[in-house]
C-alpha cells in the first residue's frame, strides 16, 4: 500500500500571536512552529498504522520552504519512510492543493491522507480540493479508516452522530479526533530521521486565488460577573438582557 500524508506546520499553541506592516502578515519572530496536530496525530499516525498492518511505503508531502525542515524531519522521526516538500511558500488552499495533487497525479498512492484542518487557519480545504483535481473520492471528518483489499471502510462525524460508508481506493481522507492515538518518537526515530529521504521538488506553475488584506486580534474578554447563589432573579435577568442567552 502507497499512502502519502499531508503535512503542514501551525504556531505552537503557546505561541505569542502578533501582526506586522500593518496587521498584513503575521508576526513569526519568537513563534515555535511543530507539525499541524490534525496531520500528525491522525493522518499521519494511521497511514503508519495501515502501513504496519498491509505492508507498503507511507510519504509525507508539505508545501514550504527549508524552514519547514525541522517539522517534516519530526514526522519522519515518528516513521515515515521519506519525504517530500514543494519548495514554495504556501499561499493559500487553493496553491497548496495544486501543488500536492500536480506531483501526486502520476505517483500510484492508494490513499492520500490530510488532516481535518490547521489549528491556526481552520479552513479545512485542502483534502476536498486535492480530491477533486484528481478526480478521486474525497471522505472529510472521518474518525475510523480501516482498509480491505482495493477498498475503504470509514466512519464520519455528521451532526448528531456518525455514518459508515465504503470507497474504493484511491482515494482521499481528512482525519478527525479519534482516528488515532499521538505517537512519541523515540530515540531511534529520530536519529533514523536525519538520513531518510527529503525530496525537495520544484513547484508547479501555480497562482493563488486569495490573499490576506489583514489581521486582528479577538476582542478582549469581557470581566466576569458574579452573581448570588440566592439571587436567582438577577442571574436571569443578565442571561436574558445581556448574555442574550435565553
Amino acid at each position: 500500500m502507497k499512502i502519502l500524508v499531508c503535512i503542514s506546520k501551525s504556531p505552537d499553541t503557546t505561541s505569542k500571536i502578533a501582526f506586522t506592516d500593518g496587521n498584513t502578515k503575521f508576526d513569526e519572530n519568537g513563534v515555535q512552529y511543530i507539525v499541524n496536530p490534525y496531520d500528525e496525530w491522525y493522518a499521519l499516525v494511521r497511514g503508519l498504522e495501515l502501513k504496519e498492518a498491509h505492508g507498503g511505503t507511507v510519504t509525507t508531502i508539505t508545501v514550504g520552504t527549508a524552514a519547514d525542515d525541522p517539522t517534516i524531519r519530526k514526522a519522519l522521526a515518528i516513521g515515515a519512510d521519506d519525504a517530500v516538500r514543494i519548495d514554495a511558500e504556501a499561499k493559500d488552499a487553493y496553491f497548496v492543493a495544486k501543488q500536492i495533487s500536480e506531483y501526486a497525479k502520476d505517483q500510484g498512492y492508494d490513499l492520500i491522507l490530510t488532516g481535518k484542518e490547521t489549528i491556526d487557519y481552520n479552513g479545512s480545504q485542502v483534502g476536498g480540493m486535492v480530491a477533486a483535481d484528481l478526480d478521486l473520492p474525497f471522505l472529510s471528518l472521518a474518525s475510523k479508516l480501516d482498509v480491505d483489499g482495493s477498498s475503504a471502510t470509514l466512519e464520519l462525524d455528521i451532526t448528531g452522530g456518525t455514518k459508515v460508508v465504503k470507497a474504493d481506493l484511491p482515494a482521499v481522507v481528512s482525519c478527525a479526533k479519534g482516528m488515532a492515538e499521538q505517537r512519541i518518537p523515540n530515540m531511534r526515530g529520530i536519529m533514523a530521521a536525519r538520513t531518510k529521504p527529503l525530496n525537495v521538488v520544484a513547484p508547479a506553475g501555480v497562482e493563488e486565488l486569495t490573499s490576506f488584506t489583514s489581521y486582528s486580534m479577538p476582542d478582549a474578554k469581557s470581566e466576569c460577573k458574579y452573581v448570588d447563589p440566592d439571587n436567582m432573579d438577577e442571574l436571569v435577568q443578565l442571561l436574558h438582557n445581556e448574555a442574550k442567552a435565553i
